[in-house]
């Protein structure tokens, strides 16, 4: 954790409407949390060591609500299928291949390699059931600088024999065996269910009293699709809506992130609210597998807690400049189309879901207010050229549509910089 001043045109989000901006100003970090933005640099940080980046645009790091790192190896294909037909041609002939480790290695070096050089700086990993792969997905993760959360799946039941562990009972010995190797100092573990159609009831229950014994926190998929929705109807004809399958065995009641929730009906919002359930909102997944569009601003005008997903391979990069440009498209598109009383996301939304938004689930991440982590982009737009004079507010806006790792020029992780 480093202590250090940079230099540059400084933007962060105050609240989900309104973006800050500090042009030609100093940031200051001690000891990897940031002290505050300075228009002209107080003699007392006098003696820090400065980096001027001159007119580039220093943003927070983003962070990636939901992603599935051996996805990655597919990504851009199946994109025709919608999500149910999409697992079973191409998600779960690829997963099965993670019980080879010399597979595992190579897929996760590439795969962490490209999130590393992404405007990615905290992310939260779906891994597969393989524990020692999960593992070996933690021990890249923690080398690479970025600050993750990661979970073993589970799955007991309606997916294919090579991943389906044998019962409730083996799955959660294998979790638990996971967890023991699974002591990193910037590597997490989350519980993850992969979703209600995939576990039993026994393994939903055991996973939530681990969750509780444990203090771990839960990822796990809601509402994406409509077919999904009435399996999970069919399959728990108890419960009124889908969120309460994970409640009644306690899985929303610790730090908890659900998945694209497309389809989320008035009472399972207030449950969600209720438990404090952050959602992860991935548009470009919802897209390529007419998921849906989610009804984001209304869940953030309720105080929904809301980040954004890559969602990969189902959202086909990890680049979360796209992912903001989809979400702001994607609920133009619900509103014209849909629900005219349900307003599009604008920019400063978008940019709030990506940075402050997801980032508070990991604390204190995702802007640039005393004590908050220092998580940090630096973005070098001059490639994107244009005639006219433009203010910083104008050129972020042009870099969530245009910008991609090529356009980073640094990388800070609270407080350390990664290149």
């Amino acid at each position: 954790m480093g202590s250090f001043v940079l230099h540059g045109n400084i933007i962060d989000s105050e609240s989900p409407e309104r973006l800050r901006v500090a042009a030609d100003s100093y940031l200051v970090c001690e000891e990897g949390r940031c002290t505050g933005v300075f228009s002209a640099l107080p003699e007392r940080f006098s003696g820090l060591p400065l980096t001027d980046f001159g007119d580039r645009l220093i943003l927070p790091g983003m962070t990636d609500l939901h992603l599935h790192a051996p996805q990655f190896a597919f990504r851009g294909l199946g994109m025709d299928l919608e999500l149910l037909d999409w697992l079973n041609a191409r998600t779960f002939p690829e997963e099965a291949k993670y019980a080879d480790l010399s597979y595992a290695a190579l897929a996760y070096g590439q795969f962490v390699d490209c999130l590393r050089r992404s405007a990615t700086t905290r992310a939260v990993v779906f891994g597969t059931v393989h524990p020692a792969a999960t593992t070996l997905l933690m021990e890249l993760l923690e080398a690479s600088g970025l600050v993750s959360y990661v979970g073993k799946v589970n799955m007991d039941r309606d997916c294919p024999e090579a991943l389906r562990e044998a019962d409730a009972a083996a799955s959660l010995a294998a979790t638990e065996q996971w967890l023991a190797s699974a002591r990193f100092a910037h590597t997490k573990p989350i519980l993850t269910p992969r979703f209600v159609p995939s576990c039993s009831d026994a393994l939903l229950q055991g996973l939530g009293e681990l969750a509780a014994r444990r203090g771990l926190p839960v990822q796990s998929h809601l509402s994406e699709n409509l077919g999904e929705i009435a399996l999970v109807q069919s399959l728990c004809p108890q419960t009124d809506f889908y969120a309460e399958a994970y409640d009644r065995c306690g899985l929303l009641s610790q730090p908890c992130i659900m998945a694209h929730c497309v389809h989320c009906p008035p009472e399972e919002q207030d449950l969600l609210q209720a438990r404090g359930v952050f959602i992860a909102h991935s548009p470009l997944s919802n897209s390529n597998l007419s998921s849906g569009i989610a009804p984001v601003s209304a869940y953030l005008a309720r105080g929904l807690r809301v980040g954004l997903g890559s969602d990969l391979a189902a959202g086909e990069t990890e680049n979360l400049f796209r992912v903001m440009a989809e979400a702001i498209r994607v609920s133009k598109l619900r509103w014209r189309l849909l629900d005219d009383t349900t307003a599009p996301l604008t920019v400063a939304q978008a940019f709030y879901l990506a940075t402050r938004g997801g980032g508070a689930f990991f604390g204190e991440v995702g802007c640039f207010e005393p004590g908050f982590a220092l998580d940090a982009v630096v973005l070098d737009d001059s490639a994107l050229v244009h005639p006219q004079e433009l203010t910083p507010i104008e050129r972020l806006e042009r870099c969530i549509y245009l910008a991609d790792e090529r356009h980073i020029a640094a990388k800070y992780v609270a407080g350390t910089r990664l290149f």
